[in-house]
């Protein structure tokens, strides 16, 4: 493992994206538990994408159109199915001292689902990971998962971040009934911003 590995993988993870979306989502919706529950659910959604990348699947996903265009629209399908399940739930957007309203199985699954119906991740790790594991190098695969692992660490620990600070102003924020509006068509509108992307990605 590198700096330069360490610094691409803070770049890319903290750019913000579904992932980050949904685990702020999280934290202003169900607070420090629930955004916990969710950074480890988007956590747990790379391994497939890892898992494919050092297979070699993401070259099959890669040179197939069908396939990959498949899964890119299921994708964009989950995305704004998001969009509207944030605008119709209107009780979500709430401050409450009991238990969160969303289990965290549930969160769980739609974090991995959400992960595991984009395509553009295993690419990246196809394309990523053996920038930084020399050609033809003894225990290239192990050392493929290892960095993949470090990704999912780091990946763990900013999403954690993310949700805890949405966390940590909900009360504030969540108590004025015009600004839980104008978040809930805001998350709305990002995760159809990020269909739309998905939709225009190619393979």
């Amino acid at each position: 493992m590198t700096v330069a590995f360490l610094v691409t993988t803070l770049v890319v993870v903290l750019t913000p994206g579904a992932g980050v979306l949904f685990t702020l989502s999280a934290g202003l919706t169900g607070g420090p538990r629930a955004a916990l529950v969710a950074a480890f659910g988007c956590t747990v959604g790379i391994v497939p994408h890892l898992a494919a990348a050092v297979t070699g699947l993401a070259a099959l996903l890669h040179s197939s159109a069908l396939a990959f265009g498949l899964l890119k629209y299921l994708g964009v399908a989950y995305l704004l199915w998001l969009a509207v399940a944030t605008l119709r739930d209107r009780g979500s957007l709430t401050v409450t001292d009991g238990p969160p309203s969303a289990s965290a199985a549930r969160v769980i699954g739609s974090a991995v689902l959400m992960n595991l119906l984009n395509p553009k991740l295993t690419i990246f790790f196809f394309a990523f990971l053996p920038q930084f594991v020399g050609s033809g190098e003894p225990g290239a695969v192990p050392a493929m998962i290892g960095l993949g692992a470090v990704f999912m660490l780091v990946s763990l620990v900013v999403f954690a971040v993310y949700g805890l600070c949405a966390a940590a102003v909900r009360r504030h924020v969540l108590d004025r009934p015009r600004v839980t509006d104008w978040l809930r068509r805001g998350f709305a509108g990002s995760f159809v911003a990020l269909g739309l992307l998905l939709a225009r990605a190619e393979a």
